[in-house]
This record gives C-alpha cells, sequence and structure tokens, in this order.
C-alpha cells in the first residue's frame, strides 16, 4: 500500500541522493530507511534506484513516484495549516490587535472588515493608548497581534512581514529645501522638526539619519497627521512622514516633498505575534498586506529593491 510516508521518503532521497543523509533527515536508521524502500519496491515490483550509480539516480519508476510526491505531498501540507488554522480560529472568539504606529488605521480597517466578512464569529478590537513597550502586550496577553515597523529579537516574538514604504520628507511650498533633489541629514539641523510624541527611537529618520549624524534640530510635536501637515503648510516646521499617509495631500499640492536620501528612507511594518501562533495568524496578516497592496501607492515587498515597488 502506497503511503505518505513511501512519497516523502521518495522526495527526501531524491533531494540527498544519499541513503545516509536521506535517514538523517526523515529521523530513521539507515536499516529502516532500507526496509522501508524495499518494501516499496517490493510493493511495486520495480526498482526505483539506479544503484550502480554514484550518487544514485531514481529509476522511470522512481521519477514517476517524485512526480507524484511533488504534488501531493505540498496539496497535504496546506490542507494541514487550513485545517489547523479553522480549528484554531473555531477556538479564538477575539483577535485583539495593537499599533506602534499613528498612521496605520487607514489601511488596518480594510483588512477588519475583510476579516469579519471571513470570520464573523471571531470579534476584534483595537487596543487603545500609546504603549512604550508594544511586545509586551503579547508576553502578557493583553494582546494577540502588535503592528510594529522593527523585528527586535526577543524570546516567544515571532514575525510576520506586511510591506515596506517610503518615509519623505514635507516641506511648504516655496521653503529653500524644496529646491533639492533630496534631503541629507545636514539638511534639517537649522529646521523645526515635527513629529508625533513618541520617542525618537521610534522615529526612523531620528534614529537612523539624523542622531548618527550629530544632527539635532529643534523639536515640536502634534498628535494627528493632519495637524502636522497643517503646520508644515504654515511654515511652522519641516516633518517626515510616510508616502502613503500624506499621498492624498501631496495630491491635492497642499504641502511639497523630498526623498530623504538618494535611494530614499525605507522602513518596513510587521505583525508581531506569539511565537507559537504564527500560523493561526497568517491569514489576518495576508489580508493586511493584500489590502494594503490595494489601497496603498508607493508601497513595495519587504526585502524587494527600492525600485521594484508596486503602487
Amino acid at each position: 500500500m502506497l503511503e505518505l510516508r513511501h512519497l516523502r521518503l521518495i522526495a527526501v532521497l531524491a533531494e540527498t541522493g544519499s541513503l545516509t543523509h536521506a535517514a538523517g533527515r526523515l529521523h530513521l536508521t539507515q536499516s529502516a530507511l532500507s526496509h522501508q524502500l524495499a518494501a516499496l519496491e517490493h510493493y511495486f515490483d520495480m526498482p526505483l534506484l539506479e544503484r550502480q550509480q554514484r550518487p544514485f539516480s531514481l529509476t522511470p519508476a522512481g521519477r514517476a513516484l517524485l512526480e507524484l510526491a511533488h504534488n501531493v505531498l505540498p496539496a497535504v501540507e496546506q490542507t494541514r495549516l487550513a485545517i489547523s488554522r479553522l480549528q484554531h480560529t473555531a477556538q479564538q472568539r477575539s483577535l485583539r490587535i495593537a499599533l506602534e504606529c499613528h498612521t496605520c488605521y487607514d489601511w488596518l480597517m480594510p483588512a477588519m472588515d475583510a476579516y469579519r466578512v471571513r470570520h464573523p464569529e471571531v470579534e476584534q478590537d483595537l487596543v487603545s493608548g500609546f504603549h512604550s513597550e508594544p511586545l509586551a502586550l503579547l508576553r502578557n496577553n493583553q494582546a494577540d497581534i502588535v503592528i510594529v515597523s522593527e523585528r527586535k529579537r526577543q524570546s516567544g516574538i515571532a514575525y510576520l512581514p506586511l510591506f515596506a514604504y517610503e518615509i519623505v520628507a514635507l516641506m511648504a511650498h516655496g521653503h529653500p529645501l524644496a529646491q533639492r533633489s533630496c534631503l541629507e541629514a545636514a539638511d534639517f539641523a537649522d529646521e523645526t522638526l515635527i513629529t508625533y510624541p513618541v520617542p525618537d527611537r521610534m522615529l526612523d529618520l531620528i534614529r537612523r539619519v539624523l542622531r548618527p549624524a550629530g544632527v539635532n534640530p529643534p523639536r515640536r510635536t502634534a498628535e494627528l497627521t493632519v495637524a502636522i501637515l497643517q503646520l508644515v503648510a504654515s511654515r511652522r516646521g519641516v516633518a517626515a512622514l510616510p508616502r502613503w499617509a500624506v499621498q492624498g495631500y501631496l495630491e491635492r499640492n497642499y504641502v511639497e516633498s523630498r526623498s530623504i536620501g538618494k535611494k530614499g528612507l525605507w522602513s518596513q511594518l510587521y505583525a508581531a505575534v506569539r511565537a507559537t501562533e504564527p500560523e493561526l495568524h497568517r491569514e489576518f496578516a495576508d489580508l493586511l498586506t493584500e489590502t494594503a497592496f490595494a489601497s496603498l501607492s508607493n508601497i513595495k515587498q519587504i526585502g524587494a529593491e527600492p525600485g521594484n515597488r508596486r503602487t
């Protein structure tokens, strides 16, 4: 009788080209692996390996089984994961989401709406308030997903990639900096920098550009994106925000934008989850990515070159 373990055996043999290495991969003794192979060849009454060759190769019968393994094993694994997600979703009655960033709501809400259609039995909730250590919400079971911009190596935390986006400098029309094609750290030295009221470690411009260059401009804060843009337009200072968060204002010619550095300043977003639950939340993370690419401009897949952005 042909079983899944036999297909795994053929697949690993073809991949390793060695009985010894295949036995190690399958956590079998070489004797046990040889016994399984002999039983499979007896079942088909045909050899599956060309044993005279070094390294050995598959016979036509072995290649036919390998093709079956390539078709069946991935489908079996996908079904196993789907059933596992169904089981976990049935058990989980709530999905609590926390945000590290101020500008996530525009693309987060469509994803939550789409997930609600698929899983009306799951109650979704946004964890309110600013959290200086958002990952602690996962460890303390106060949230199930935390949207973050950095993958910090912490025990018990796993990360699901969402998308990468460009952070652009914003200035009023006619501002001297608008004459430049892109801005460098020194360009911010004498400008008032308007930011959200969050720690510097959460601001990519300061953490990755200004601080390494020893630039510390005067500061002003505002809670809302629209308030920051109003201050910028009123020549009260300059700002640096995700391009997708201000795209509508740029299209209306409310303020001007410039890239930061010749290649631009790019950041990423991840869905941080408990390390025991990545498959439980992968569907929601995939929906976040899908809805983001459907509705946001000037974003790209994490790991893609800056020129390969999707708009």
